[in-house]
């Protein structure tokens, strides 16, 4: 066979297929991205990621950092069809509809050893909650 399908309609993230160093993986819906269960931000280290709304709703928060303490948010509602790269380093967050699924692209050794996290304090989360409520206005 010259090609090969992929898809997945579970609940969270996963790997599809990797090919050279990239890997591409779905990520639906799980209850951890609801607002009031999100208690980190990451960033990848080592390489920039990439995401492509195939349905639903998704926002995707930056995190404004200073010497480790999140002091704000900054927000994008993404569009159907269009790719949203965050840069290497760049702190990030996400929330979805419940019908949400997303399309992304990382370099296939991005792992927790290599992605940081700042976990957020209530203040944090605070900004955070604003973010989200200005993104959905």
């Amino acid at each position: 066979m010259n090609y090969e399908i992929h898809s997945f309609e579970g609940v969270g993230y996963k790997k599809l297929f990797s090919y050279s160093s990239w890997r591409l993986a779905i990520l639906n819906y799980t209850d951890e991205l609801l607002i009031q269960n999100i208690n980190y931000v990451e960033a990848h280290n080592e390489t920039d990621e990439a995401f492509v709304l195939l349905r639903g709703n998704a926002t995707l928060y930056f995190a404004e950092v200073i010497d480790g303490k999140v002091i704000g948010f900054d927000s994008v509602n993404l569009e159907p069809n269009k790719v949203y790269n965050v840069k290497k380093g760049v702190f990030h967050t996400h929330t979805f509809s419940t019908d949400c699924q997303l399309l992304i692209i990382e370099e296939e050794n991005t792992s927790y050893e290599n992605s940081p996290r700042i976990y957020l304090d209530q203040e944090a989360h605070g900004l955070l909650e604003k973010a989200y409520e200005k993104a959905h206005i």
